[in-house]
């Protein structure tokens, strides 16, 4: 019997096509840090603000599964490790990276002085002490100049810490991050991957667009918001005059940063900080508990 030429054709190809077809895990998703963590078994860096991207040897992804399509030179000599990184211009240009990743063909000189900050290989079946030593060796064995490393760091004390972020703060950044050194990579929300920031922050979907009044007249004067359990509330201040005139539109996601909760459930002083590119991920439930082995 002769087999269709076709059909040879795909059994030649079905180990790259398989290959092409693997997903990368499900992100790993950090929770607030607490006061009385063992500082010592993390290591520290800043949090970037910019935008999640999951590299997978082939192609960058966003956070949610949807393509990032930077001119091809921009990933040239990249690994073909899967990498975890954020596109970052620098301290306070969120916006303009944004905009940037959400063009379908955005020209080389848009993304002239974006990097891919690396901070984790959600492949490697080491600690993050480990993945930190294999991040180095892959950025440096990497000539293009777009890929770089969120620098890590071991802080030994509370106070410490407390005044790296004072500092980081200071300088413009949004906060810090604490991974826990012994630990491997998990998808989902764990105890071993830590946010630590001078408030906190959460995304909800606006609903409808409040008039302004006095100095804001004919302008936004509040978006009305839902979160994802269903609770809805005003957001009213965050916003600069053009965001007024040209606010987010219904349906879309938003971030916003609060101090705490009132009484009733609701964000105590909401205030509008970035319209997000895509939905957030569901939440997983409670983060995965990781016991601490040591602090090595």
């Amino acid at each position: 019997m002769r087999v269709p030429l076709l059909f040879l054709l795909l059994l030649l190809c079905l180990p790259a096509w398989a290959a092409l077809a693997t997903p990368l895990p499900d992100p790993m998703l950090a929770t607030p840090y607490r006061q009385g963590v063992p500082v010592a078994a993390f290591l520290v860096s800043e949090k970037l603000d910019g935008v999640r991207g999951r590299w997978d040897g082939r192609a960058l992804w966003t956070r949610g599964g949807a393509p990032i399509t930077p001119p091809p030179a921009f990933t040239r000599g990249w690994p073909a490790e899967p990498m975890e990184g954020e596109l970052w211009l620098g301290r306070g240009r969120f916006d303009e990276v944004s905009a940037t990743v959400r063009r379908v063909q955005a020209s080389p000189q848009d993304w002239r002085g974006i990097r891919f900050m690396v901070f984790d290989l959600p492949a490697h079946p080491g600690t993050f002490s480990e993945r930190v030593a294999r991040m180095r060796v892959l950025v440096d064995a990497t000539a293009n100049p777009s890929l770089a490393m969120i620098a890590q760091q071991r802080l030994h004390t509370a106070d410490a810490l407390d005044a790296e972020l004072a500092r980081v703060v200071a300088a413009g950044g949004e906060g810090l991050m604490l991974h826990r050194r012994d630990a491997r990579y998990r998808p989902g929300r764990s105890d071993a991957l830590l946010k630590y920031k001078p408030y906190q922050d959460a995304e909800a979907q606006v609903v409808a667009h409040l008039p302004g009044k006095g100095k804001y007249h004919g302008m936004l004067g509040a978006v009305l918001v839902r979160t994802p359990e269903g609770r809805s509330f005003r957001i009213g201040s965050g916003f600069s005059d053009a965001q007024r005139v040209s606010p987010p539109p219904p349906g879309s996601w938003v971030t916003y940063r609060y101090n705490g909760l009132t009484s009733t459930g609701l964000p105590r002083f909401a205030r509008f900080m970035r319209l997000r590119d895509e939905p957030p991920p569901p939440d997983p439930g409670p983060p995965n508990f990781v016991p601490l082995d040591s602090a090595r």
